[in-house]
């Protein structure tokens, strides 16, 4: 009894690993073992009871959390998106304008990821829309079986990683960290990611050319009647584009001196869509023929979706709105493109409408859990266990995350993102906080190590998605008339192991170079101490700053 008694708040900890490996729901788990130890912990007196009474406090606060609002808009957003046609569109606009050269179809399909990433925030909606759109044309062209199904998974996976990714939300909010700023450091590290990816096409495609052959002619369905693929026409678009937007945004600029990076670069970019998108317009209005078919579809498919993230991104980084603003905007952004492509309908909006609630459920439910279990746990002095535990590690901070990062690495094996967020971050943040580690730096650490557990073999969602949708039996391909044989579930599972190797590299480069992501604070305001002062009445009168008295101490300061 007394082991027992010394060790509780581990055995509390292994007990809920054993009751999430034998299958049981995480939020029940969670709720389970906390209210179960908690018992035990006032039954043997090292509780008091009085600390269960702040448990409805703690609910309602999770449900009066504005941030989490952002769940549901983005979900939504992505659902109505998915739905719409966009992914299809997309995949096979950029697969014609990359597909003439080697690895074309599987650069295309990396791409798409990374612009899906930044509209639907949803794995399974990207993994999904591309295994059954560019599966079977990289297998009916004769791509490699582990190099197409590895790249579709892979790209995926750039959901959670890519703002504004859904797992970026739930990290912000259990670490006490903006959103925006979360989504600021994950920018670097998400593009990063998906240009290694395209980097791995490209080497693949030299060293064996026969994995990732270029489209043949008779595919090419926007080249000329002569051959030609008219991108001369698309850069001169671009540069047009880029010269109008140039001589348009200076007259703001040279009044706005001040404006941060990153609002100069939104501000730029969407002056150079409305651009060209006004130029194409004019050229197709107007049969003017200054575009060649190729560069009219890549107008016309790819900026609306670029549109949509400048909408969400661009109003966050600019400090115009909050996340949760962002994602009502995108939500409503998403319902437009979807009716002004045709595909709006009820019953669209009832499924997406639908599965939002779901998945907005099943968090609150999840959160609800571990805030039951977190409140037990630190009763029995948990908290103090693991900070014992982790900053006794040799090595210091290195140590730390070290361990950390194979922890997490490990526990992908056997739990998602969700999972992982609200049973291991309440426990390492607070001990990452006392040790001086940057919270959002660590949490894209994490987010980065926790999106290789939709890559790993043999629970990966992201591998399930794409079971699902690739051929499980030979079939004759409808154009070729060729039997294409299946693909098997090794071939699936061998093809994520060099992404998931790209992705530990990526780990361990955000770790060695944490610049990467404390970008971040360099538009922040640095207040110079020494040009504070305080006015005549101090904090209690009203003096000549307003009358801020006690009920606003910061009116106070100058």
């Amino acid at each position: 009894m007394e082991f027992f008694i010394d060790n509780l708040a581990p055995i509390m900890f292994i007990n809920l690993i054993v009751f999430l490996l034998l299958g049981f729901p995480v939020a029940f788990s969670l709720a389970a073992n906390g209210i179960l130890y908690g018992l035990v912990a006032i039954d043997l007196g090292l509780m008091q009871p009085a600390l269960f009474q702040a448990l409805p406090q703690r609910v309602f606060g999770i449900v009066a959390n504005d941030t989490l609002l952002a769940v549901p808009f983005f979900t939504l957003m992505g659902l109505i998106l998915e739905r719409s046609g966009m992914a299809e569109d997309l995949l096979e606009t950029v697969g014609q304008l990359f597909g003439p050269v080697r690895g074309g179809l599987a650069i295309a399909v990396v791409v798409v990821g990374a612009m899906l990433a930044a509209t639907t925030g949803v794995v399974s909606a990207s993994v999904i829309s591309m295994g059954l759109i560019s599966l079977p044309i990289m297998l009916r062209y004769g791509y490699d079986r582990r190099l197409a199904t590895g790249v579709i998974a892979a790209s995926g996976t750039l959901s959670q990683i890519i703002p504004p990714s859904l797992v970026l939300i739930i990290l912000a909010d259990q670490l006490g960290r903006s959103i925006g700023d979360m989504y600021r450091g994950a920018m670097v590290p998400g593009l990063l990611l998906a240009g290694s990816y395209i980097a791995y096409v490209v080497l693949m495609s030299f060293l064996k050319p026969t994995s990732a052959p270029a489209l043949p002619q008779e595919a090419r369905i926007y080249d000329r009647p002569d051959g030609t693929r008219g991108l001369r026409s698309l850069v001169v678009l671009t540069v047009i584009a880029s010269t109008v937007s140039y001589f348009a945004t200076q007259h703001y600029f040279s009044e706005h001196t001040q404006v941060p990076v990153d609002e100069r670069v939104v501000i730029s970019l969407v002056a150079w869509g409305i651009t060209a998108l006004i130029i194409a317009l004019a050229n197709k209005v107007l049969r003017l023929g200054l575009l060649s078919p190729i560069a009219e579809r890549v107008t016309f498919v790819m900026i609306p979706p670029l549109f949509l993230i400048f909408l969400v991104l661009g109003t966050i980084f600019i400090g115009v709105a909050t996340p949760t603003e962002g994602g009502a905007m995108g939500a409503v952004g998403a319902l437009a493109m979807a009716v002004s492509r045709g595909r709006f309908s009820w019953a669209l909006l009832k499924q997406a409408m639908d599965t939002t609630t779901k998945l907005s459920c099943f968090v609150v439910f999840i959160l609800v859990g571990s805030t039951v279990f977190s409140l037990s746990f630190r009763g029995i002095n948990g908290d103090m266990w693991v900070e014992h535990l982790l900053i006794g590690l040799p090595g210091g901070e290195w140590g730390f995350l070290i361990v950390v990062s194979l922890l997490t690495f490990f526990l992908a094996f056997f739990l998602d993102f969700f999972e992982l967020a609200f049973i291991i971050i309440p426990l390492l943040g607070p001990v990452a906080d006392k040790m001086g580690i940057d919270l959002i730096w660590f949490g894209i650490l994490l987010a980065v190590n926790m999106q290789t557990s939709f890559m790993h073999p043999p629970f990966g969602f992201a591998l399930f998605y794409l079971r699902s949708v690739a051929p499980k039996d030979d079939y004759h391909d409808r154009i070729t008339g060729k039997v294409i044989p299946k693909v098997t579930t090794g071939q699936i599972y061998w093809g994520s192991v060099p992404f998931i190797c790209i992705q530990v590299a990526m780990v361990a480069a955000v770790m060695i170079f944490p610049g990467m992501v404390t970008h971040y604070k360099s538009d922040a305001v640095v207040v110079d101490p020494s040009t504070i002062t305080f006015g005549n009445e101090g904090m209690y009168g009203a003096g000549q700053y307003g009358g801020g008295g006690a009920e606003d101490p910061g009116s106070a300061f100058q």
